[in-house]
């Protein structure tokens, strides 16, 4: 039935929109698909359709920027990608299974006892005792203890990372539009790194109080140094910004 025709009766759109002129036909490539690749297949037709229309109806300068509904345009095109990386993730893991160890024998304590990688950070907030102050007026006694100081460093991190967006409310996208907040970005980003190292100083042939100085020192070096590049290349990026406005859109 549906392979008869793809153009409406009423001489409208066509319910399915044919490709560009080549081989196999519409027809034929229809017929042969079935399921999530056909489903897949009309979605970026339909997709290159109305971009075609809505490209010959606009009398901007340059291309538009188009944007399609969440449904089905957008979950189509998500559960394909979905399911192709589901799939990769399945094939591999059962081409590939991981090596298993030995047990832990609960006995014996490891010699280095780590949590996964990408909680080194958090790990490394948890041995900043040696920059726990002594209060003179406590004896020099510490206020807080060593892991109680790292605690409170984890929560003064996170509370950091979750004020930044409220802090930056412009508008601007690139980092060479802010420069202050790209360096801070990257200084946040070096010392993530900088405190993953100081989280396995055993395991790091540096002295231990150098590595304490490079961990806190780095981070300001990189902002430092993204901040004066950003700032060197911004008022080239915002002539060739405003002259390529002003060509699209011309003053009245």
């Amino acid at each position: 039935m549906g392979t008869e025709s793809s153009v409406e009766p009423d001489g409208g759109l066509p319910s399915v929109v044919p490709p560009d002129d080549e081989l196999p036909s519409w027809r034929d490539r229809k017929a042969r698909t079935q399921g999530l690749a056909r489903l897949t297949y009309e979605y970026f037709e339909r997709a290159r359709y109305e971009d075609q229309v809505l490209r010959n109806e606009s009398d901007y300068v340059e291309r538009d920027v188009l944007a399609f509904p969440a449904w089905p345009h957008e979950m189509v095109r998500n559960f394909a990608i979905t399911s192709f990386f589901v799939g990769m993730i399945i094939l591999l893991s059962a081409a590939l299974p991981p090596h298993i160890g030995a047990p832990a024998n609960p006995a014996q304590t490891p010699a280095i006892i780590l949590p996964d990688w990408y909680l080194y950070w958090s790990f490394g907030l948890l041995k900043l005792g040696p920059l726990n102050p002594d209060l003179a007026l406590l004896g020099g006694e510490k206020l807080l203890a060593d892991r109680t100081y790292g605690v409170l460093a984890n929560l003064v991190v996170v509370g950091f990372i979750a004020i930044v967006p409220f802090l930056n409310k412009g508008s601007a996208r690139r980092p060479v539009e802010e420069p202050f907040w790209a360096a801070v970005g990257v200084g946040g980003v070096v010392f993530a790194l900088t405190i993953s190292v100081l989280s396995v100083q055993n395991l790091v042939p540096i002295p231990i109080r150098l590595l304490f100085d490079l961990t806190f020192l780095l981070p300001f070096v990189a902002g430092f140094i993204t901040y004066a590049v950003l700032r060197t290349m911004r008022e080239g990026y915002m002539f060739e910004l405003n002259r390529r406005y002003y060509r699209l859109r011309p003053p009245r």
